[in-house]
């Protein structure tokens, strides 16, 4: 088997470049080593590590008022919680991203994993409520770089084609988190007080670590290559020590060294926001998360307040949103890579290309339309997600019709609609954006997660002041309409992405002919 080594040259280059600059192969090798059974199981096993940004939070929501009453700190003081945690979420990223893209992927993980055990060591014992808040920033910047690097391992194995279905599992298996989170909260703080969540959750994080320490391969590849370079050391799974190494494995030319990181390193990805179809999908998609994160974080007070939920059954309201994700990714992974194939016959009937041709691994063709391959959905999907928006605070805003025997029914079906829809927004979202991307997926990813969790720390900040001066009802319609003002933002792309993608690309490549000259 044809083995490709992509090193990194260790000089003005940007870690978060993953491609570093290295001209494409000229021989025709495969994209990745990996069998599409060793690519599931990576993912698999990246997915199961990034349950724990959404479980962190999403495990916390039923306990809300328990904390607030514990601590003797209002409901209002215990959000901001909230607000800090995706506060630091979407700041952390960018951090990790660049120490990932010069030290690699394992390494990373190992690193962040241990600073959320050492968080949730702190959280077991919480007795204040400063140190509730600050641990919690700490436990944001341990489990935040689980989504990002996640997205970047993905980006290294699976060439566009294959992406979506990928990214979209990827999601569905971190969503579980969503489902399953509140419940557990629910349950271990009825009967154990909330600090056992964060004692759950120490002993979980440490079982994922060891795991990850024996079986999480590298995948970056500057440093892995398409999977055919030998590793060792930190980058070495430990359970290749006890099976035999493939035929196609050889040494790297090279020496595994980590890049030199300046500021202009964190700054880098900051420039993606420069790009107008790369900024308008992140807006976009930012708002649709803002909104999602207001719903969620909202319904402890809210259900509270019209159903006299505890905490106990509480936790099960969650439910139907946890659900609504996974099915949203699922479906969203499904609908891209029957329009991704759609797209690409298309495309090789209008060039007069034999069936059988395979397009470019990295890079796209500047006039392949993945624009419209990948956002076809996107308007139905966002009208849905409007109008169970606006659905949903109406249908908690009148204590006559939630007082009805199984009213809650209602408003939980329309947290299943606004949950999957979102998240297929998501998927969406996060697939184009890797695409536009090419060589780049730590920073997409963090900038992406930046833009996200911004608009959605303002968002969760704002919502219980807003229900309280202007009702259930008139809060969310007005996000509702929202949505429907701000979607020419992401549906722009579809007329005008691809003419931008084609001058950025010709800038790059002006760019870097000078460089040769």
């Amino acid at each position: 088997m044809p083995v490709t080594r992509e090193r990194s040259r260790q000089k003005s280059q940007n870690p978060f470049d993953d491609s570093n600059g290295k001209a494409e192969p000229e021989v025709d090798e495969p994209y990745h080593t990996f069998s599409p059974k060793q690519k599931w199981f990576v993912v698999i096993l990246i997915g199961v590590a990034g349950l724990f940004s959404g479980l962190s939070s999403n495990i916390y929501f039923p306990s809300l008022d328990a904390i607030s009453k514990d601590l003797n700190v209002s409901l209002d003081a215990v959000s901001l919680t909230i607000t800090s945690y995706l506060i630091i979420q979407g700041i952390s990223p960018v951090f990790w991203g660049s120490i990932s893209d010069a030290l690699g992927r394992r390494p990373i993980y190992i690193a962040s994993f241990s600073v959320y055990i050492i968080a949730n060591i702190g959280l077991s014992f919480s007795p204040n409520f400063a140190v509730l808040l600050i641990f919690r920033g700490l436990q944001a910047a341990g489990s935040a770089s689980t989504v990002s690097i996640g997205n970047g391992v993905i980006q290294d194995i699976t060439p566009p084609a294959e992406r979506a279905a990928f990214i979209s599992f990827y999601q569905a298996i971190r969503n579980f988190s969503i489902a399953i989170g509140p419940v557990l909260g629910g349950l271990l703080a009825n009967f154990f007080g909330f600090r056992s969540i964060f004692v759950f959750l120490l002993i979980l994080s440490s079982l994922t670590l060891t795991i990850i320490i024996f079986f999480l391969p590298e995948t970056m590849r500057t440093i892995a290559g398409n999977g055919s370079l030998r590793q060792r050391g930190i980058y070495r799974p430990l359970v290749d020590n006890f099976k035999k190494e493939p035929a196609y494995m050889q040494d790297p030319e090279e020496s595994v060294g980590g890049k030199k990181i300046t500021l202009g390193t964190f700054i880098e990805p900051l420039k993606l926001l420069g790009e107008r179809d790369i900024l308008f999908n992140l807006l976009f998609g930012g708002l649709v998360y803002a909104i999602w994160s207001m719903v969620t974080s909202s319904t402890t007070g809210l259900f509270k307040s019209q159903f006299g939920l505890s905490e106990l059954v509480l936790g099960t309201a969650f439910l139907p949103n946890g659900l609504g994700t996974i099915v949203g990714s699922a479906i969203a992974g499904k609908l891209m890579t029957k329009d991704y194939r759609n797209a690409e016959a298309a495309y090789k009937a209008t060039h007069g290309l034999p069936p059988d041709y395979k397009l470019p691994a990295k890079n796209v063709p500047v006039d392949f339309p993945i624009e419209q391959a990948r956002l076809r959905h996107l308007p139905w999907i966002s009208g849905i997600f409007a109008v169970s928006t606006a659905l949903y605070g109406f249908s908690l805003s009148t204590p006559a019709v939630t007082s009805l025997t199984a009213w809650i029914i209602a408003p939980l079906t329309l947290q299943f609609l606004i949950a999957a829809t979102s998240n297929a927004v998501f998927v969406l979202n996060q697939t184009l954006v890797s695409d536009l991307c090419p060589g780049k997926g730590a920073s997409a990813t963090a900038i992406n997660n930046l833009v996200r969790c911004g608009l959605g720390a303002v968002g969760v900040a704002f919502i219980e002041t807003m229900i309280s001066a202007l009702g259930s009802g008139p809060t969310f319609l007005g996000l509702a309409l929202f949505v429907m003002v701000f979607l020419p933002l992401a549906v722009v792309n579809w007329y005008w992405g691809m003419g931008w993608r084609a001058s950025r690309m010709a800038k790059k490549a002006n760019a870097a002919g000078k460089e040769t000259v």
